[in-house]
């Protein structure tokens, strides 16, 4: 395509990339393939390695095979993760982390925004923000010292998202945080600090999605339509699906050049920093890219298994065999316990992923009694961040952070390394099951309780305090077949156990006249036939 150049004011020359969007699928991946090619060597040599260790191992690149998967005892005994989205959108800071996308999206909000504050498309592009990316005052070992004090046991930084610039140091793209912008290696710091705090470190690949990502730029004259930006803005096919349809019903074109790319970028991410978690958006399950998901996961199954524990997937949806990766429900819980342990994503912000400005937050309450439910129900909860552009996370996140770790601190033995009771809780308040409800559960009262046990132990969460002095856990009531008899019950963060009875309506406990925290109040109980 043609690059033109044309007078925007006088003395000025502005270039006027043209829209290539009735370019032929091939042809645009021609365009990319070539943008990509000095790379070649390494990538085909990533890709060899792939192909023979996915078979020499316990596992073998076919869903069968990956089906037998089961997680590590380190991660069900976690239960509490952080999430970082942190990237180029965080210098527009508007929007939500989506920003590149929606500025190439001729009319959007977003659109009309960039247009206004940064110029013309063909002007100032989403290229144009690395020089403004510097992470100055990026700190590593101050956010793995906060992430430590949250009460998180693994991190789960993002390595690159759909924009296509990867935040780690990468043989296989010019366009990283360490060859531009910050030059430094941003996600490997974080994975050095955070391991120097004894947490695990996972990456989260949004790469998959980047060969659709900026279709927008392709409609009208951008600077996605110069093939000296290729290696950059990817593919950018246009999207042949609905987000709000299943997988199977999508048609965007992915060329196994780019679908081999994806496996070598994240199979470069495995060797260079070895993560004990790799996490996945949901576009991994679109049919063409399935064949290849097998094959990674094979392959990083059978690689992590070599150093240690066998390292965990996090898949959304139906985008993996259902037992071959954890299942990870976005913003949502589900209504009872599942077999397999399974995750819950959210965000501590209640508008983007990334930082934008004005964004509002959930509180410390909010999150703590999600944790709860959701570990009651055999789950963890990955909570993400948003740090700013130039590498400080917002006050207000570092301080629901702190409050969430005060907490876990007096009563994380009901949490870590706990399993499901029988039952996951009692109580009026539902929650509203499936993807993007967390926010739709209605406030949690004093009736609501949420179990988990560890060994003998059964510790039952109240979700607000009671203000009768009493709490009434009608579970276990006296009055049921085979029912267990109490013998203890204490309060964590209490000095002294309490009294009780147990009754045919439930077990009834007396309560201090002040509450010994915030949040939530976990109640120790013993029975008098425990094995010790």
């Amino acid at each position: 395509m043609a690059l033109l150049f044309s007078s925007s004011l006088p003395g000025q020359v502005a270039p006027q990339y043209l829209s290539t969007a009735k370019q032929g699928a091939a042809q645009i991946d021609e365009t990319w393939q070539k943008a990509v090619a000095k790379y070649d060597k390494q990538r085909d040599a990533l890709l060899t390695t792939v192909e023979r260790e996915s078979k020499e191992g316990p596992f073998q690149p076919d869903w069968q095979s990956l089906a037998n998967y089961q997680a590590p005892d380190w991660y069900r005994d976690a239960k509490f993760g952080i999430f970082i989205h942190w990237g180029l959108y965080s210098v527009p800071a508007y929007g939500s982390e989506w920003y590149p996308r929606e500025m190439y999206l001729e009319g959007s909000s977003i659109n009309r925004h960039h247009v206004a504050t940064y110029g013309l498309l063909t002007q100032f592009g989403y290229k144009d923000f690395i020089p403004m990316f510097k992470a100055e005052h990026f700190d590593p070992q101050a956010w793995a010292k906060l992430f430590k004090d949250s009460g998180a046991r693994y991190v789960v930084p993002v390595f690159e998202h759909h924009d296509g610039f990867a935040m780690y140091d990468s043989d296989l793209s010019d366009w990283t945080a360490k060859k531009m912008g910050p030059h430094r290696d941003l996600a490997g710091e974080i994975a050095m600090a955070v391991r120097a705090e004894g947490l695990h470190l996972g990456a989260s690949s949004h790469r998959i999605e980047h060969d659709w990502f900026l279709e927008g730029g392709r409609k009208q004259d951008s600077d996605v339509n110069d093939p000296k930006y290729a290696a950059f803005y990817g593919p950018a096919h246009p999207r042949l699906g609905d987000d709000g349809a299943a997988l199977a019903e999508d048609w965007t074109y992915v060329s196994p050049a780019y679908a081999k790319d994806w496996v070598a970028r994240n199979a470069e991410i495995v060797q260079k920093y070895h993560p004990d978690l790799i996490f996945f958006d949901w576009w991994i399950g679109q049919p063409s890219v399935r064949p290849y998901v097998a094959e990674f996961a094979a392959y990083y199954y059978n690689e992590s298994s070599k150093r240690g524990p066998v390292g965990i997937i996090n898949s959304k949806l139906v985008d993996m065999q259902k037992t071959s990766a954890v299942l990870d429900i976005e913003r949502g819980q589900l209504s009872s316990i599942l077999p397999e342990t399974w995750q819950t994503d959210t965000s501590v912000s209640n508008k983007s992923w990334g930082y934008i400005e004005n964004d509002t937050f959930k509180t410390p309450e909010f999150i703590v009694q999600q944790l709860a439910d959701v570990v009651s129900k055999n789950g963890n909860l990955l909570l993400n961040i948003g740090p700013r552009s130039d590498g400080t996370i917002p006050q207000p996140v570092q301080q629901v952070l702190l409050d969430v770790g005060a907490w876990l601190k007096v009563n994380g033995n009901a949490i870590y390394g706990t399993r499901p009771w029988t039952s996951f809780g009692e109580g009026p308040t539902k929650v509203e099951a499936g993807s993007f409800h967390d926010t739709q559960t209605k406030p949690y009262t004093a009736q609501d309780f949420r179990f988990t046990t560890n060994g003998e132990t059964l510790y039952a969460i109240e979700m607000a305090w009671p203000k009768e002095g009493e709490a009434v856990i009608h579970t276990l009531s006296s009055d049921v077949v085979g029912a267990r008899k109490v013998n203890s019950v204490s309060l964590l963060g209490a000095p002294a156990e309490l009294t009780f009875t147990q009754r045919t309506d439930g077990l009834h406990i007396k309560v201090p006249a002040e509450a010994p925290g915030e949040y939530a109040y976990v109640y120790r109980i013993g029975f008098e036939d425990a094995k010790h």
